[in-house]
């Protein structure tokens, strides 16, 4: 076996295989203390254990799901050192949950204006166009 392969782990490229991750977002993730330094060989390659892996896919599925790196840090107990209480994480989700709907009303009121607009719209070529005035009000 050499120096970059364990039986117990995976290099950095085998655990962005396995999780779906880029290389550098696993490296970003490292930096900002979300994701532990892994164990080195004596030749000094990372080696991930199946935990990394575990609280890597957490990590993306949190992202995946819009919280931000401070929730994230939060939920993993990172902040104050304590794994957080339900209801915290809870509290921690209703917030998120909250932002999620303004959001999706906000984005309910865009696209409402942009078929307004783009109805109005003959898209011949006219020199006089809807959404170009809409967009300069």
């Amino acid at each position: 076996m050499s120096d970059h392969e364990s039986e117990s782990g995976l290099t950095r490229g085998e655990l962005a295989r396995a999780t779906g991750c880029n290389i550098e977002t696993i490296r970003y993730y490292e930096k900002t203390g979300l994701l532990p330094d892994p164990p080195r060989t004596d030749a000094g390659y990372r080696i991930y254990t199946a935990a990394h892996a575990t609280r890597l896919r957490f990590i993306l599925r949190a992202r995946e799901l819009g919280f931000s790196m401070e929730d994230i840090r939060g939920l993993l107990g990172l902040e104050d050192g304590a794994a957080p209480t339900c209801a915290e994480v809870k509290e921690r989700t209703e917030r998120h949950l909250a932002d999620v709907r303004a959001k999706i009303l906000d984005l309910r009121r865009i696209e409402a204006t942009l078929a307004r607009t783009a109805a109005r719209c003959s898209g011949t070529a006219v020199p006089i166009c809807p959404v170009l005035d809409t967009l300069g009000h």
